[in-house]
């Protein structure tokens, strides 16, 4: 009894002599205090624990894991608990980050960001491979065909400026929100998602619905690509002329390409083999079909080792697409009339500005690019290090999407600019023929050609005074001449996109290029390699929650996917199969992926809490985002995207369902409606892809499925008990300094505290229920299988807004 007098005496007055030093005068004092510390840690076991030998020796190996201050937030038992105990931590005591540091103010808590351990989880590699892969999922094909004929449409240079201010205030924030869930919470869409509201878990599913309608179709697309790469290596290239046919002994050009184009009929015709009507099937089409088999067989490939093999992958595929696109850029400024098409793209219309249309195609496109909502951008950084700086990582990739969006804007008008002049060149040629026959046929007389007119080098200028004095003086007549105006502003007006600027205008240009076979095959080896970027983060999107739910090895689902979505995808390789992948272009992800993320939106701002969010956000980068995406991320992005929401609606209520038709007795395009049939099954793929929200949320609310906690990173679970132990080892420092046991705690964040108010009750993990607005329900991580408990009252977290 004296001994434990005596050391408790010591190990008191070396905390004073300490505390008032406030630092060490030497290494001697911080062993002094060890020493002490662990004298009274023996006597206090002596005491409250006399079966114990006296003076025991602390040895490593015989420290028991879980000690009893773990064991005190399962059991309602009062348990009185030893220093020893709290030597038994599986981790050595940290002397700087220690409440006895000398160096730090008493009871003063140094902040610092819990590192979640190994999970076995897989990484990236290393920085680079994780920004090319979420560069490679973000950029890809729309950057290609769509963003430049909305530039075109939209008022040329004019759309940069509501496409760049929705960027800011919707893009980032929101590319931001779903890279800082999913590297928190190291889980894919699904895992995400349950974890922050439960009760919307439907959101990692309908993500998923979306991920696999898109990447249905979207492989569809690199089939056609992988289809025209191994065409180009031809000379000439078989779309560069229109086919003959023998009639008897006498070759005629084929009518329906003569009616047409060279490349429009390759591409209507011996590409697709499309039929006039998506009523009628006409069979599955062989070469798309065994173009699809190679494309799906390049995605299994690039996704079977997950991170592994596709980090690799996305060096090439994230990459080359630059330099072609640097390369075509540089050719196209060589060729004539380049500056053309750049100048009539840039040239600013202001006025479309305030047209309510422009600003919804601009935060359309804005939502696509950056792949919000697939699932593919969360399960990219669920593979981070949780302290990477995701907020650096938000606003790279999204200034190179724009970036990438206007390099390819130059490419495609400079491209387009030689194309529309050289058919203004034609178009001047074939006129000028007919005027020529009009006056050997004096119908037209020879004194209203200008002397300075030569037919033999008709420019387009002299044409143009030809053209107006002709129509001058004919008035009336000059209707029947059949004459042509030729302007080079209404061929570069002609607004292309899609498969129709990729397969048809693109590809005629490039017939005029020297060594066309070299340009062909870079451009569609180009859109393969653009495609097959955003094919592996829809893949990821996929199997990531699906492994993380099930323990399923990775190999045999990726080549299970694979070939159940060939299987799937044949119904876009059979004749009729362009108006499929039109169908579900337009109907499976615009509305289903906008509701998608204003709720990925309202469940982190509004549910789980701003405030809160902002909070984790400090603890994980450490240092807290500038405050402007509080507001951003709580009233102006959910507005924006009702609004957009809204629009999207009433655009689908007011333009009538249909798709353009290829009718082959017209050699062209014409519009025609869906058949009742295929209006039900595009209003399907809306109500299918949207299915789980209200599923999960009655189903949760009525306790008919488990809220997903069991299923919750391992790692996340680890920092969760980490943080207990924590809170639990200041506990047992106040109760030793304290004048008497349970003494008044020091200040600890209100958010991180484990006992209920008031009480020396533990707090139920339970009592994180599915209902509760956070969502974490801890159960299994907090309470070992082999502990029995006793129930407790639950205590419900409230909101943070």
């Amino acid at each position: 009894m004296k001994y434990n007098v005596l050391s408790v005496f010591s190990f008191r007055t070396d905390v004073k002599h300490l505390r008032s030093k406030r630092r060490p005068s030497s290494s001697v004092h911080l062993f002094s205090i060890t020493h002490s510390y662990q004298s009274f840690s023996l006597s206090l076991s002596s005491l409250f624990h006399p079966h114990l030998p006296p003076n025991p020796r602390p040895s490593a190996s015989l420290m028991p894991k879980n000690s009893k201050v773990t064991q005190r937030a399962q059991s309602h038992e009062h348990v009185t608990e030893s220093v020893a105990d709290l030597l038994a931590h599986e981790e050595p005591l940290d002397h700087k980050s220690s409440s006895l540091n000398v160096g730090e103010a008493a009871g003063k808590k140094v902040p610092q960001i819990e590192l979640p351990e190994n999970d076995g989880r897989p990484a990236w590699n290393n920085k680079m491979e994780y920004i090319l892969a979420q560069v490679g999922f973000s950029v890809g094909l729309g950057n290609v065909w769509r963003f430049p004929y909305l530039c075109q449409k939209n008022g040329g240079g004019a759309y940069l400026v509501p496409y760049f201010i929705l960027l800011l205030i919707i893009g980032i924030p929101l590319f931001f929100l779903e890279l800082a869930v999913g590297q928190k919470i190291r889980r894919g869409s699904i895992g995400v998602w349950n974890y922050v509201c439960p009760r919307l878990g439907g959101i990692g599913m309908s993500s998923l619905m979306v991920c696999g309608f898109v990447g249905l179709y979207y492989n569809v697309i690199i089939g056609w690509s992988i289809f025209y790469f191994f065409q180009s290596f031809q000379y000439p290239l078989p779309w560069s002329e229109c086919p003959f046919r023998k009639n008897g002994t006498i070759a005629i050009v084929e009518p329906e390409c003569d009616k047409s184009s060279a490349t429009t009929y390759f591409w209507y015709r011996q590409t697709l083999n499309t039929t006039s009507t998506i009523a009628e099937s006409g069979g599955l089409n062989v070469k798309m079909t065994l173009s699809l088999f190679v494309g799906w067989i390049i995605v299994c490939l690039a996704v079977i080792k997950g991170i592994a093999s596709s980090g690799k992958v996305m060096y090439f595929s994230s990459l080359f697409p630059y330099v072609v696109l640097f390369c075509f850029l540089v050719r196209g400024l060589m060729l004539k009339g380049s500056v053309d098409g750049i100048a009539h793209m840039f040239t600013p219309k202001l006025e479309k500005m305030l047209e309510p249309q422009v600003w919804r195609e601009a935060a359309t496109q804005v939502f696509f690019a950056l792949g919000l909502g697939f699932g593919g951008v969360i399960a990219f950084s669920s593979y981070n290090k949780i302290d990477n700086n995701c907020h650096f990582d938000a606003v790279l990739v999204s200034f190179i999407n724009f970036f990438t969006s206007i390099l390819a804007t130059l490419v495609v008008f400079a491209v387009l600019g030689f194309k529309a002049n050289l058919m203004n060149e034609k178009c001047v040629a074939e006129n000028a023929e007919k005027i020529l026959g009009y006056l050997n046929s004096d119908v037209l007389s020879h004194d209203l050609i200008p002397p300075h007119v030569n037919f033999t080098h008709l420019t387009t200028s002299d044409y143009a005074e030809l053209y107006g004095i002709i129509k001058a003086v004919k008035e009336g007549g000059f209707a029947q001449l059949g004459l042509e105006p030729c302007v080079l502003e209404d061929e570069l007006n002609k607004a292309v996109q899609g498969t129709g600027l990729a397969f048809i205008a693109f590809t005629e240009a490039m017939t005029h290029f020297p060594a066309s076979p070299f340009w062909s095959v870079m451009f569609f080896f180009m859109l393969i390699n653009l495609g097959l970027g955003s094919m592996i983060g829809t893949m990821t999107g996929i199997t990531t929650p699906i492994l993380d739910a099930y323990k399923v090895q990775r190999e045999l689902l990726t080549v299970g996917c694979c070939i159940v979505a060939f299987l799937c995808g044949l119904l876009f390789v059979q004749r009729s199969g362009n108006y499929f992948v039109t169908m579900f272009d337009d109907y499976s992800a615009g509305l289903p992926l906008t509701i998608v993320v204003i709720l990925e939106n309202l469940s982190v701002a509004w549910i789980y809490g701003t405030k809160r969010f902002m909070q984790d956000l400090e603890d994980m980068l450490g240092f807290r985002p500038c405050m402007i995406y509080f507001y951003l991320w709580k009233y102006v992005s959910p507005f924006c995207l009702i609004v957009l929401i809204s629009a999207t609606v009433i655009e689908m209520t007011i333009s009538p369902p249909g798709y353009n038709a290829w009718v082959q007795e017209l050699a062209r395009e014409q519009f025609q409606s869906y058949p009742p049939w295929a209006l039900a099954m595009c209003f399907a793929l809306i109500v299918v892809a949207m299915l789980p929200l209200p599923i999960v949320f009655i189903a949760r609310h009525f306790n008919l499925m488990s809220d997903g906690s069991n299923k919750l990173s391992v790692s996340y679970r680890k920092t969760m008990m980490k943080d207990i132990s924590n809170l639990e080892e200041q506990d047992e420092s106040r109760f030793i300094l304290s004048a008497k046991a349970g003494g008044p705690p020091s200040s600890v964040p209100a958010h991180k505290s484990y006992l209920t108010p008031g009480k020396n009750k533990p707090l139920d993990p339970n009592s994180l229920s599915p209902h509760s607005c956070y969502g974490t329900s801890y159960q299994n991580a907090a309470i070992s299988p082999t502990t029995p408990t006793t129930p407790t009252t639950p205590v419900t977290p409230e909101c943070d807004s």
